[in-house]
């Protein structure tokens, strides 16, 4: 390419591999880069580097063009790669998402670099902000009246589609406000419960709180055996924390279908149980 031009394909690359760690390492996700660079990557990038594989000369598409089909392609692109992982293993998962998308956005880069590769320097198009911003703002003055409304509510419309998606990212809605309370067995899993115990023989499950209430909250954790106290406890979590903690238990009495229950109170209310979980224990020689 000419002196002078950017070479925005490997710009697009650039940015594509920079945004992969502040998406997804702490303390850089915490970051407004993670936005700034996430944006594109979703927005723009997938979409541009399409339409530079299928248009990589400058007389196939105006800068207004190719701008607009840039985010209108990504807005398409983005659902469908989504759609597909749906029905992998993969699923729709952060990492998932971030590696397709990335890999998409690089492989139409490099296919898209050797299409222009083929093309003379002056065929090729690329991006030197102060010729192409004279450019757009002259095919903008010698378009007709109604091409250029049309061109200016496209514009507007790509804008307000920005802001939106910035807002939405920014200051996300709440979801349901609830609290997950369960039992696992010993291995760490939802089976292996020590159903069947002899006289004075220890059981041990996994008792797990997830707060999922938008504020911290202090739950009382109560265990009981055939309605006598066993345990108690208070924890108190922030938004989306998780505890885990082993409890052990021993039954001296023989009999079947012994209640052992599992009793989570919230700060709102002391007296019912907010959620409650019980195993049915046997015990017998």
């Amino acid at each position: 390419m000419r002196s002078g031009y950017l070479n925005d394909l490997m710009l697009v690359i650039i940015f594509t591999l920079l945004s992969i760690p502040f998406i997804l390492f702490p303390p850089l996700n915490e970051t407004p880069i993670r936005i700034i660079l996430g944006l594109p990557l979703i927005l723009f990038f997938p979409g541009y580097a399409l339409i530079a594989a299928l248009f990589p000369a400058k007389g196939d598409l105006d800068p207004i063009e190719r701008v607009a089909l840039s985010f209108g392609l990504s807005i398409a692109v983005v659902p469908l790669i989504g759609l597909v992982l749906n029905y992998t293993p993969f699923g729709i998962r952060l990492m998932p998402i971030l590696i397709s998308l990335s890999g998409f956005t690089i492989l139409l880069s490099i296919a898209a670099t050797f299409r222009i590769k083929k093309l003379t320097a002056e065929e090729r198009f690329s991006i030197e902000f102060v010729s192409n911003f004279r450019a757009l703002k002259a095919s903008f003055e010698t378009e007709k009246r109604l091409d250029r409304i049309l061109s200016v509510i496209l514009i507007l419309s790509i804008i307000a589609a920005i802001v939106m998606t910035i807002y939405v990212i920014v200051t996300p809605k709440e979801g349901e406000h609830f609290t997950e309370f369960y039992i696992l067995g010993p291995n760490g899993t939802a089976d292996e419960y020590p159903t069947d115990l002899m006289p004075g023989e220890e059981g041990m499950v996994i008792v797990g709180i997830v707060n999922h209430e938008y504020t911290n909250q202090t739950y009382r954790l109560e265990v009981k055996l055939n309605e006598s106290l066993l345990h108690e406890e208070s924890i108190t979590l922030s938004h989306n924390e998780t505890w885990e903690s082993p409890f052990s238990f021993k039954i001296e009495k023989r009999g079947d279908n012994q209640r052992l229950e599992f009793l989570l109170y919230n700060e709102s209310n002391s007296t019912e149980p907010y959620r409650s979980l019980h195993l049915w224990v046997d015990v017998s020689d």
